[in-house]
């Protein structure tokens, strides 16, 4: 039986054959098990990756506040202009970022991009430092420069970075900002720079330093041919920055909180060995001091900027003073103020000093904002302080570009005190002269209000130059080459009130007062008695009537009865019509011209 019984007929035996081919089934399937493994693997990682860039995302989404400590979502903060939305502390902007924020979309285009790495005192490893910021930045320099529009309006621009070395100042950042000033120059542009930097860049020495000196001679070339810049600090804006092109603005803007300063907070306790108070050198320590024109939050800034360059732009276009670019309609008062104007009684001289004292007159503020558009106000004597007694600034009559100054008394008790009673210190009176003489360079005629019982009589006023600071006011208005109008709307004390009142014309509002000191005065020094006022004020001819009478002034204005609240709108109105009147008397004559008429004005006396 078992020899009939075979194994290999009922039982397949494996020959050579039959294990080569069952060794490359495995193999197959060992390789298509691996190709599964591998993919799996490749999947998980692809997965990995996402997880991880959705974390990174979600770290990236929110952080923390260096200021307050706050976590933030970092959209929310780019919507905010960069501006912390717990404790409103300013972050710094990129440059793209600010250039986005300012610029018209899509009309930014860059000037001097690829200059050439300066490295004069061939100081090591600085070049290698240059490429590795620029390759991490994306920035050719401390500075981007070039040519965009603000609202229409054609500018030249640049930005600094503190990203790029703390913004220093070395060859190639001086270099690129007097080209764009020199380009700006030649094109008849307004500058507009975004500064921010730690100072002169230590690698490149002294020629870092000279960039100051070229920087500023290339800015006082542009100033020559009449033309507009217009310098904003952000922070920080310190050492060689500050001192030069920074500072040198026709008007100089802030950002809050930007540190602003020469020497840094850290040089400056070490040399007096002692701690600075807070805000010392801060944009509102700067504001107060009289060496910023105003601190603008960044949604604003761009709406000042063109505000600015828009009335640069009209001033320079402008071949008169009344270029009016809406109709003037034709001035008539209420009927209930004729009313009041045919039946006030006539007051004496002392009713009217009385009156022209009164709290309720309408101030120069007021005024301003009833005649004028779009004022903006600017600030500072560029050398001590900012007299808040004096405001000043830009605005628009119908269209024509105007400077505008007052004194500001203050309608209550507060704010006389804030305004020290219209009182002018000397930095008030180089405050009005500086935007006197800007407004001369841009073409723009000067008006005032005049509101003071005389310039302030203090130990510091006299200490910074009170007599001097009113006798260069008198020098400088003369030869003024605009039209310059000024209204005393209030008391006209003394020297103090001509400091703002030598003008081609001068008009006085009906119970106002001009006298060379108070009646008070008058009678003490003359008759020994104060108490005299009232007999004084009836001899010294002080009123509008008198004056008028004595060609010390052209036009009385209507009060209506008394200058309140009821009537500030109809004299206002009075006001506005005849100062349209005004301009058009000086659209054929030169500024020379202007000059001599305001020089005969006063001769004759």
């Amino acid at each position: 039986m078992s020899a009939l019984f075979r194994k290999d007929k009922y039982i397949q035996v494996k020959g050579a054959g039959t294990v080569k081919e069952d060794a490359e089934g495995t193999k197959e399937q060992e390789q298509s098990e691996q190709k599964e493994k591998n993919k799996y693997k490749k999947i998980n990682q692809v997965l990995e990756k996402i997880r991880k860039k959705d974390e990174d995302k979600e770290k990236d989404a929110t952080f923390i506040c260096p200021e307050c400590g706050k976590e933030l979502n970092r959209a929310d903060v780019v919507i905010n202009h960069y501006i912390c939305t717990a404790c409103g502390s300013y972050f710094r902007v990129r440059t793209k970022n600010r250039i986005r924020m300012v610029c018209d979309k899509g009309s930014f285009v860059p000037w001097f991009e690829d200059m050439p790495v300066s490295n004069p005192l061939s100081f090591p490893g600085y070049e290698e430092k240059l490429e590795s910021i620029k390759e991490k930045t994306g920035l050719h320099e401390g500075v981007t420069v070039g040519e965009g529009r603000i609202f229409g309006e054609k500018v030249c621009l640049g930005v600094c970075d503190a990203r790029f070395l703390m913004g220093s100042m070395g060859h190639v950042v001086g270099e690129k900002i007097a080209g764009t000033v020199e380009r700006a120059t030649d094109m008849r542009l307004p500058v507009v720079l975004f500064c921010c930097s730690g100072g002169a860049r230590m690698q490149e020495g002294i020629i870092s330093l000279m960039q100051m000196a070229k920087t500023s001679a290339a800015l006082k070339r542009h100033a020559q041919a009449g033309l507009l810049y217009v310098s904003v600090l952000t922070d920080p804006t310190t050492g060689g920055v500050t001192a030069s092109f920074a500072m040198l603005g026709d008007i100089i803007l802030a950002e809050p909180g930007a540190l602003i300063g020469f020497a840094g907070p850290r040089v400056i306790e070490q040399t007096i060995g002692q701690k600075l108070p807070k805000g010392f050198q801060r944009a509102e320590f700067q504001l107060d001091h009289g060496f910023v024109d105003g601190v603008v939050e960044r949604d604003g800034l761009k709406s000042a900027l063109y505000q600015i360059l828009k009335s640069h732009r009209v001033s320079m276009e402008n071949e008169t003073f009344s270029n009016f670019m809406q109709e003037i309609p034709k001035f008539q008062p209420m009927e209930i103020s004729r009313e009041r104007l045919a039946k006030t009684p006539v007051k004496d001289a002392w009713e009217k000093v009385k009156e022209a004292r009164s709290l309720r007159r309408p101030s120069a503020l007021t005024y301003i904002e009833l005649i004028f558009d779009d004022f903006v106000e600017l600030h500072g004597d560029r050398n001590f302080r900012d007299d808040k007694t004096i405001v000043g600034g830009i605005a628009w009559l119908y269209g024509q570009p105007v400077t505008v100054i007052g004194v500001q008394k203050g309608n209550d008790v507060k704010e006389c005190v804030l305004r020290n009673y219209g009182m002018t210190s000397p930095e008030g009176y180089r405050k009005a002269l500086r935007l006197m003489e800007q407004a001369e360079k841009f073409h723009r005629p000067v008006i005032c209000f005049i509101n003071t019982s005389g310039a302030y009589p203090g130990m510091e006023a006299e200490e910074r130059g009170q007599g001097e600071a009113i006798a260069r006011n008198l020098f400088e208005m003369a030869g003024l080459k605009v039209p310059v109008l000024s209204i005393v709307i209030g008391e006209g004390g003394s020297g103090g009130a001509l400091g703002l009142a030598l003008s081609n014309e001068v008009w006085m509002l009906e119970n106002s007062t001009y006298s060379i000191l108070s009646p008070e005065g008058f009678a003490s020094i003359l008759w020994k008695d104060g108490k005299r006022a009232k007999e004084a004020a009836q001899v010294m001819g002080i009123t509008a009537d008198d004056l008028k009478r004595l060609a010390v002034i052209e036009e009385i204005i209507p009060e209506y009865g008394s200058a309140g609240p009821d009537t500030v709108a109809d004299i206002a109105g009075y006001m506005k019509y005849h100062m349209t009147e005004f301009l058009r008397k000086f659209d054929k004559m030169s500024g020379e011209e202007i000059a001599s008429d305001r020089y005969e004005r006063f001769r004759k006396f």
